[in-house]
């Protein structure tokens, strides 16, 4: 049986949060729809194991591990599947020239592997700290930052000296 207390606090923070939340999936598969579809699935298993959670002062780490977890499960599942959102044919579209750095490094880190783009993401989208993102990805802290400065220094080779998170 549910603890009332429990479920309030997991409603209360996916309110307060919807927009993170959102964020974090589309960051993953970059349509619109399939990032609303991860974060209702994510929101479903979330209830159903908020039981499993004992301490709630890791809510917040517990619920991105079920998004980044879902987003995962939904790539592996649609790989050959992909549909162009309209945020994507945007940047496709002509820019103007002080945007074209940007352009590179969101293909930079479209390119790392699921486990780097989850440590930029969480890191300077996300803006999480290092103890967080430990916690959210099951590394030590000391994995976390230095696969972080790794995938830096990869980004900086790719996208030049002069890019700015």
């Amino acid at each position: 049986m549910m603890k009332k207390g429990n479920y309030k606090l997991l409603e209360n923070f996916i309110i307060k949060n919807q927009e993170s939340h959102y964020r974090l999936a589309y960051s993953y598969v970059k349509n619109k729809e399939n990032a609303l579809d991860i974060v209702q699935d994510s929101i479903l298993k979330a209830l159903k194991s908020i039981d499993s959670l004992e301490e709630t002062s890791y809510l917040k780490t517990w619920f991105y591990r079920i998004i980044i977890n879902t987003s995962m499960d939904f790539i592996r599942k649609h790989k050959r599947v992909e549909v162009m959102d309209d945020d994507i044919l945007s940047i496709l579209l002509p820019q103007l020239e002080d945007e074209i750095p940007d352009m590179d490094l969101q293909a930079a880190i479209n390119h790392l592997t699921p486990e780097y783009k989850t440590l930029i993401i969480l890191r300077f989208f996300e803006d999480l700290k290092i103890d967080e993102i430990a916690e959210i990805t099951g590394q030590n802290i000391n994995s976390v930052k230095t696969r972080l400065y790794s995938v830096l220094k990869k980004l900086r080779v790719e996208v030049g000296e002069d890019f700015k998170l």
